[in-house]
């Protein structure tokens, strides 16, 4: 009777083993369900009729053969919706093209001596004030104003393009920087620059789409308005 047991056990062993090799190898392999329906059909035919095929393992082995033919078809499934998902991303991206969206962005371009720069910022809750600062390529400050808080939402603000002495100031970059304030504690708040939106790219590895404007390039996600 021990004897018995440990064939049996050893049998056992052997099919989940067998089990287990035969999904390895199918995904290693890319065996196709017939491929699979095949390569069993020749086992049956080529056993031992002294050693019949363990009727377990043969039910195993099909059982193995719906589960990989589960996982293609799932694989298959998740490309078909990934390329789906990609197409519709780039066709909302390439609407965009033209329009004047707010973005993080806050270095911004002065296309013309005199011109303006106009954005957003989302005040800390409480704020009372907002300080803008307009610094050059070179750090120095051009110009400082404050704006009123807006109740709720953004609140928008425009550079009229001058210095604080009121002279116009020269086409070029400049960074704009914002701080809120409640009277007692200066919150730094994250500007969103006004800017033209010229070419959309769509990243190969993370299918994330990126917005190039005339002010740089930023996720699709990080434009919190369309202008």
């Amino acid at each position: 009777m021990s004897s018995t047991g440990n064939v049996g056990s050893t049998n056992s062993s052997s099919s989940s083993s067998s089990s287990s090799s035969s999904a390895a190898l199918s995904a290693a392999l890319n065996i196709t369900p017939a491929d699979f329906l095949q390569l069993i059909t020749t086992q049956l035919q080529d056993q031992n009729p002294l050693q019949p095929t363990d009727p377990t393992q043969f039910l195993s082995q099909l059982e193995q053969m719906s589960e990989v033919s589960s996982m293609q078809s799932m694989q298959t499934s998740l490309t078909d919706l990934q390329t789906t998902m990609a197409s519709s991303q780039m066709a909302n991206g390439a609407a965009m093209i033209g329009q004047t969206v707010l973005s993080p962005t806050p270095t911004a371009e002065l296309d013309t001596s005199g011109g303006t720069i106009t954005g957003a910022v989302a005040p800390a809750s409480g704020a009372k004030s907002i300080t803008v600062n307009v610094t050059n390529s070179g750090g120095a400050l051009v110009d400082t104003f404050q704006v009123t808080p807006a109740t709720s939402g953004l609140t928008n603000f425009t550079w009229n393009g001058t210095t604080t002495a009121g002279a116009a100031a020269p086409q070029g970059a400049y960074t704009i920087t914002a701080t809120s304030s409640d009277g007692t504690t200066n919150t730094t708040l994250t500007p969103y620059i006004a800017s033209k939106v010229t070419s959309v790219t769509l990243d190969s590895s993370t299918q994330a789409l990126d917005v190039t404007t005339e002010n740089g390039t930023v996720p699709l996600s990080s434009i919190v308005s369309i202008l």
